[in-house]
């Protein structure tokens, strides 16, 4: 972040962003589509984030072929978020946590996404392992579809919103590396568009000793002024994630490396402002 800007480029190769760049929606064109990325955002940008549907999609190969963007990424020396939202119980939670963050994995990613709608505990399995590995989960809890409100700003008997469990569950999990003036390994996903959703429902960001995953910022309506509504104070923490307003630049490399350039400049300029 500090070398290219708080900014996290998502790869997202779905039909409408595929045939943009004049490619077959097929498997062939997805890989062109994908390798051209890891070519212009490898050792460009601080994080990449991969959308693991849009590969899963087309089964076994298109699997391999996410294995081979995230090596190509680790090679380039470039971080990767996969987004998988896996959220379940149990052994099959321990699964999901060893398919993605396990030691002996040789193309394990950085960090993943995971969803607590099972009970932030339900996430424990995959909590501890990146703990363990050095990696990371970043837990939804705020985020910009509409129907995402009607779970996340509901409130249990004691009064917390069910966004705020999950805040106070990453807090704790942070507590130790926060105290000893690091980030910790759980972060959360807030969207970019929220708006105030943060303040109204009394959520200390700050506080929770994590890094905030922004998803929404360009096409989807995401603005330096937004961000600034959303975060606040804890705007230093934000990795702000943009997909479709960097891949519409596409399918130029050096056109495609430059606008990632240009809103990882952005991006640092904004945090600068609100130190």
């Amino acid at each position: 972040m500090d070398a290219h800007g708080p900014l996290c480029v998502g790869i997202d190769p779905h039909q409408q962003l595929v045939e943009s760049w004049g490619l077959p929606y097929t498997l062939a064109g997805v890989e062109r589509f994908a390798m051209t990325c890891v070519e212009a955002f490898g050792g460009q940008v601080a994080c990449v984030k991969p959308q693991s549907a849009f590969f899963e999609v087309f089964g076994s190969r298109g699997v391999a072929l996410l294995e081979r963007v995230q090596s190509g990424l680790r090679q380039a020396g470039t971080l990767t978020i996969l987004d998988v939202k896996r959220g379940d119980i149990g052994s099959t939670m321990t699964a999901y946590a060893e398919a993605f963050l396990g030691k002996d994995r040789s193309d394990a990613v950085d960090a993943i996404t995971v969803s607590p709608y099972l009970g932030y505990g339900s996430l424990r399995p995959a909590l501890d392992l990146a703990a363990a590995t050095g990696r990371g989960v970043f837990v939804l809890a705020l985020t910009s579809n509409p129907e995402g409100a009607s779970v996340q700003h509901a409130r249990g008997a004691g009064g917390r919103s069910v966004a705020g469990e999950v805040v106070a569950g990453a807090a704790a999990d942070n507590a130790a590396a926060r105290e000893s003036g690091r980030l910790g390994s759980v972060g959360l996903v807030v969207g970019a568009t929220v708006g105030t959703a943060v303040r109204d429902l009394g959520l200390d960001l700050t506080s929770m000793g994590g890094p905030l995953l922004a998803p929404g910022v360009g096409a989807q309506g995401g603005t330096a002024e937004s961000l600034r509504q959303v975060f606040g104070e804890a705007l230093p923490q934000v990795l702000a994630s943009s997909s479709r307003e960097v891949l519409s630049a596409g399918p130029d490399v050096p056109v495609l490396r430059e606008a990632a350039r240009r809103t990882g400049r952005q991006m640092r300029a904004l945090v600068a402002l609100s130190g």
